[in-house]
């Protein structure tokens, strides 16, 4: 398995967390709850920002993505 294929793993997993937290935000009645269920979102989000870039540079970096 390439790096490239975990870290598409690994963005999937991100994505669907963020997405089950946000869904626990919006179904909670627990003001405190949402907040935090909020940040955790923008958490997981930035992290997600941050690991689809790196996916890019390894993308362009594994010879079977690279333009011949």
């Amino acid at each position: 398995m390439t790096v490239a294929t975990q870290m598409q793993q690994v963005l999937a997993g991100l994505q669907s967390a963020s997405a089950s937290v946000k869904t626990f935000a919006l179904q909670t009645e627990d003001q405190k709850a949402k907040q935090d269920f909020q940040q955790a979102a923008q958490s997981l989000d930035s992290v997600l920002k941050t690991l689809e870039q790196r996916n890019m540079y390894i993308q362009s970096q594994e010879p079977q993505y690279k333009q011949q």
